[in-house]
Protein backbone atom coordinates (compact mmCIF):
# COMPACT_ATOMS: atom_id res chain seq x y z
CA UNK A 1 0.00 0.00 0.00
CA UNK A 2 1.10 3.93 -0.66
CA UNK A 3 0.15 6.74 0.81
CA UNK A 4 -0.40 9.15 -2.30
CA UNK A 5 0.25 13.33 -2.00
CA UNK A 6 -0.71 15.64 -4.71
CA UNK A 7 1.56 18.39 -4.94
CA UNK A 8 -0.64 20.56 -7.12
CA UNK A 9 -1.06 24.02 -7.50
CA UNK A 10 1.07 27.33 -6.57
CA UNK A 11 3.80 25.85 -3.64
CA UNK A 12 2.67 28.83 -1.18
CA UNK A 13 3.44 29.73 2.68
CA UNK A 14 1.42 28.25 5.40
CA UNK A 15 -0.35 31.72 6.13
CA UNK A 16 -1.40 31.69 2.47
CA UNK A 17 -3.70 28.86 2.82
CA UNK A 18 -6.47 30.24 4.24
CA UNK A 19 -7.10 32.24 1.33
CA UNK A 20 -6.65 29.71 -1.09
CA UNK A 21 -9.20 27.66 0.16
CA UNK A 22 -11.54 30.13 0.63
CA UNK A 23 -11.24 31.07 -3.51
CA UNK A 24 -10.94 27.17 -4.05
CA UNK A 25 -7.91 27.53 -5.99
CA UNK A 26 -5.76 24.54 -5.74
CA UNK A 27 -2.35 25.11 -4.09
CA UNK A 28 0.29 22.93 -1.87
CA UNK A 29 1.74 24.45 0.89
CA UNK A 30 4.07 22.88 4.25
CA UNK A 31 1.56 22.32 6.60
CA UNK A 32 -0.36 20.14 3.82
CA UNK A 33 2.55 18.00 2.99
CA UNK A 34 3.25 17.74 6.72
CA UNK A 35 -0.19 16.66 8.04
CA UNK A 36 -0.48 14.02 4.86
CA UNK A 37 3.24 12.76 6.09
CA UNK A 38 2.30 12.08 9.66
CA UNK A 39 -1.39 10.73 8.97
CA UNK A 40 0.53 8.27 6.20
CA UNK A 41 0.46 4.49 7.44
CA UNK A 42 1.35 2.98 4.23
CA UNK A 43 5.38 1.79 3.62
CA UNK A 44 5.73 3.63 0.76
CA UNK A 45 5.18 7.69 -0.08
CA UNK A 46 3.53 8.42 -3.84
CA UNK A 47 4.08 12.05 -5.15
CA UNK A 48 2.07 13.35 -7.75
CA UNK A 49 3.31 16.37 -9.02
CA UNK A 50 1.60 19.03 -11.19
CA UNK A 51 2.78 22.72 -10.72
CA UNK A 52 3.99 25.83 -11.41
CA UNK A 53 6.23 26.59 -8.65
CA UNK A 54 5.96 29.56 -6.20
CA UNK A 55 7.69 30.54 -2.73
CA UNK A 56 11.26 28.54 -2.52
CA UNK A 57 11.34 28.64 1.14
CA UNK A 58 7.90 26.99 1.68
CA UNK A 59 9.31 24.46 -1.21
CA UNK A 60 12.34 23.89 1.06
CA UNK A 61 10.23 23.04 3.75
CA UNK A 62 8.28 20.77 1.88
CA UNK A 63 11.51 18.89 0.27
CA UNK A 64 13.16 18.46 4.01
CA UNK A 65 9.68 17.07 5.36
CA UNK A 66 9.53 14.43 2.54
CA UNK A 67 13.33 13.64 2.95
CA UNK A 68 13.62 13.09 6.74
CA UNK A 69 10.14 10.81 6.73
CA UNK A 70 11.56 7.43 6.60
CA UNK A 71 9.92 5.76 4.15
CA UNK A 72 10.67 5.19 0.04
CA UNK A 73 9.36 8.18 -1.51
CA UNK A 74 8.18 8.22 -5.38
CA UNK A 75 7.76 11.33 -7.22
CA UNK A 76 5.88 10.68 -10.58
CA UNK A 77 6.22 14.22 -12.56
CA UNK A 78 2.21 14.32 -14.31
CA UNK A 79 2.41 17.38 -16.10
CA UNK A 80 4.98 20.44 -15.50
CA UNK A 81 7.41 20.37 -12.46
CA UNK A 82 8.52 24.06 -12.85
CA UNK A 83 10.54 26.56 -10.40
CA UNK A 84 9.99 25.38 -6.59
CA UNK A 85 7.88 22.21 -7.48
CA UNK A 86 11.16 21.07 -9.72
CA UNK A 87 13.01 20.93 -6.33
CA UNK A 88 10.27 19.20 -4.59
CA UNK A 89 10.47 16.59 -6.82
CA UNK A 90 14.11 16.09 -6.13
CA UNK A 91 13.34 14.71 -2.71
CA UNK A 92 12.01 11.61 -4.55
CA UNK A 93 14.27 8.12 -4.17
CA UNK A 94 12.94 7.19 -7.80
CA UNK A 95 11.34 9.93 -9.98
CA UNK A 96 9.51 9.12 -12.86
CA UNK A 97 8.20 11.89 -15.21
CA UNK A 98 5.40 11.34 -18.00
CA UNK A 99 6.65 11.35 -21.89
CA UNK A 100 4.43 14.13 -22.29
CA UNK A 101 5.21 16.46 -19.04
CA UNK A 102 8.30 19.08 -18.45
CA UNK A 103 10.84 19.83 -15.66
CA UNK A 104 11.90 23.56 -15.67
CA UNK A 105 14.44 25.02 -13.44
CA UNK A 106 15.78 28.74 -13.02
CA UNK A 107 17.43 31.14 -10.82
CA UNK A 108 15.00 32.63 -7.81
CA UNK A 109 13.59 36.05 -8.01
CA UNK A 110 12.03 39.28 -6.10
CA UNK A 111 9.91 42.06 -6.25
CA UNK A 112 12.29 43.92 -4.08
CA UNK A 113 12.26 47.85 -4.14
CA UNK A 114 15.01 50.02 -2.77
CA UNK A 115 18.15 51.56 -2.92
CA UNK A 116 21.25 50.67 -4.09
CA UNK A 117 22.63 49.33 -0.82
CA UNK A 118 19.50 47.50 -0.35
CA UNK A 119 19.82 45.97 -4.49
CA UNK A 120 23.30 44.85 -3.40
CA UNK A 121 22.25 43.24 -0.39
CA UNK A 122 19.30 41.61 -2.12
CA UNK A 123 21.44 40.26 -4.92
CA UNK A 124 23.80 38.18 -1.92
CA UNK A 125 20.59 36.76 -0.93
CA UNK A 126 19.26 35.35 -3.90
CA UNK A 127 22.76 34.20 -4.95
CA UNK A 128 22.51 32.64 -1.95
CA UNK A 129 19.23 30.97 -2.50
CA UNK A 130 20.18 29.50 -6.08
CA UNK A 131 22.75 28.09 -4.46
CA UNK A 132 20.66 26.26 -1.92
CA UNK A 133 18.28 25.26 -4.43
CA UNK A 134 21.22 23.64 -6.57
CA UNK A 135 21.99 21.88 -3.85
CA UNK A 136 18.62 19.78 -4.30
CA UNK A 137 19.62 19.39 -7.72
CA UNK A 138 23.16 18.37 -7.23
CA UNK A 139 22.35 15.99 -4.81
CA UNK A 140 20.14 14.16 -7.54
CA UNK A 141 22.06 14.62 -10.85
CA UNK A 142 25.17 14.53 -9.40
CA UNK A 143 26.16 17.45 -11.60
CA UNK A 144 28.67 20.26 -10.47
CA UNK A 145 27.25 23.12 -8.87
CA UNK A 146 28.20 25.70 -11.29
CA UNK A 147 27.19 23.54 -14.00
CA UNK A 148 23.95 24.07 -12.55
CA UNK A 149 23.84 27.52 -11.69
CA UNK A 150 24.49 28.34 -15.07
CA UNK A 151 21.19 25.92 -16.51
CA UNK A 152 19.36 27.79 -13.96
CA UNK A 153 20.46 31.27 -15.21
CA UNK A 154 19.38 30.16 -18.87
CA UNK A 155 15.89 28.85 -17.30
CA UNK A 156 16.33 25.41 -18.54
CA UNK A 157 13.32 23.85 -19.68
CA UNK A 158 13.45 19.84 -20.14
CA UNK A 159 11.33 17.06 -22.33
CA UNK A 160 11.38 14.35 -20.21
CA UNK A 161 14.01 12.52 -22.50
CA UNK A 162 16.30 15.18 -21.51
CA UNK A 163 14.97 15.17 -17.93
CA UNK A 164 15.94 11.90 -17.41
CA UNK A 165 19.84 12.17 -19.82
CA UNK A 166 20.60 15.14 -16.91
CA UNK A 167 19.67 12.76 -14.07
CA UNK A 168 16.56 15.39 -13.01
CA UNK A 169 14.60 12.19 -13.35
CA UNK A 170 15.23 8.32 -13.41
CA UNK A 171 12.60 6.82 -15.99
CA UNK A 172 10.02 7.96 -18.76
CA UNK A 173 6.64 6.49 -17.35
CA UNK A 174 4.65 4.25 -19.86
CA UNK A 175 7.42 3.29 -22.50
CA UNK A 176 7.57 -0.34 -21.46
CA UNK A 177 4.08 -1.81 -20.57
CA UNK A 178 5.10 -4.76 -19.18
CA UNK A 179 6.87 -3.39 -16.32
CA UNK A 180 5.91 -1.00 -13.29
CA UNK A 181 5.90 2.70 -13.42
CA UNK A 182 8.60 2.33 -10.28
CA UNK A 183 11.83 1.11 -12.27
CA UNK A 184 13.71 12.80 -11.41
CA UNK A 185 7.58 30.00 -10.49
CA UNK A 186 6.43 30.62 -12.69
CA UNK A 187 2.75 30.71 -10.96
CA UNK A 188 1.55 34.16 -9.81
CA UNK A 189 0.91 33.96 -5.90
CA UNK A 190 -0.31 36.90 -4.61
CA UNK A 191 1.44 39.49 -2.70
CA UNK A 192 1.62 39.71 1.05
CA UNK A 193 -0.54 42.78 0.50
CA UNK A 194 -3.05 40.85 -1.18
CA UNK A 195 -2.97 38.49 2.05
CA UNK A 196 -3.28 41.44 4.54
CA UNK A 197 -6.39 42.85 1.95
CA UNK A 198 -7.87 39.40 2.43
CA UNK A 199 -7.40 39.05 6.13
CA UNK A 200 -8.64 42.52 6.67
CA UNK A 201 -11.51 41.32 4.48
CA UNK A 202 -12.58 38.46 6.24
CA UNK A 203 -12.53 40.43 9.72
CA UNK A 204 -14.90 42.54 8.58
CA UNK A 205 -17.01 40.59 7.27
CA UNK A 206 -17.26 38.33 10.10
CA UNK A 207 -17.68 41.39 12.41
CA UNK A 208 -20.48 42.95 10.45
CA UNK A 209 -22.40 39.84 9.14
CA UNK A 210 -22.18 37.14 11.11
CA UNK A 211 -23.09 33.45 9.54
CA UNK A 212 -26.60 32.31 8.64
CA UNK A 213 -28.37 30.05 6.79
CA UNK A 214 -29.08 30.50 3.39
CA UNK A 215 -30.71 28.13 0.32
CA UNK A 216 -28.05 27.82 -1.94
CA UNK A 217 -29.12 29.56 -5.27
CA UNK A 218 -26.55 28.35 -8.58
CA UNK A 219 -26.86 32.36 -9.62
CA UNK A 220 -25.37 32.96 -6.40
CA UNK A 221 -23.01 31.33 -6.06
CA UNK A 222 -21.56 32.27 -9.75
CA UNK A 223 -22.01 35.86 -8.44
CA UNK A 224 -19.76 35.30 -5.12
CA UNK A 225 -17.29 33.69 -7.52
CA UNK A 226 -17.33 36.57 -9.21
CA UNK A 227 -16.91 38.51 -6.50
CA UNK A 228 -14.01 36.66 -5.22
CA UNK A 229 -11.88 36.41 -8.21
CA UNK A 230 -12.36 40.87 -8.25
CA UNK A 231 -10.49 40.62 -5.10
CA UNK A 232 -7.55 38.26 -6.55
CA UNK A 233 -6.77 40.05 -9.57
CA UNK A 234 -7.73 43.75 -8.33
CA UNK A 235 -10.19 44.18 -11.45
Amino acid sequence: MMTVIDIKGDVVDNSYGMMYDWFGIDYTSPSKVNDALVNADDEEIVLNIASNGGDVFAASEIYTAIKMNGKPVTVNIQGLAASAASVIAMAGDTVNISPTAQLMIHKAMSGSQGNADDFEQEAKVLNGVDQSIAAAYELKTGMKQSDLLQLMSNETWMTAQDAVDKGFADNIMFVDANKPVFSNSIGNIPTADKLNEFMNFMNFKNRNNPPKEEPIIENKQADLRSRKLAILLEK
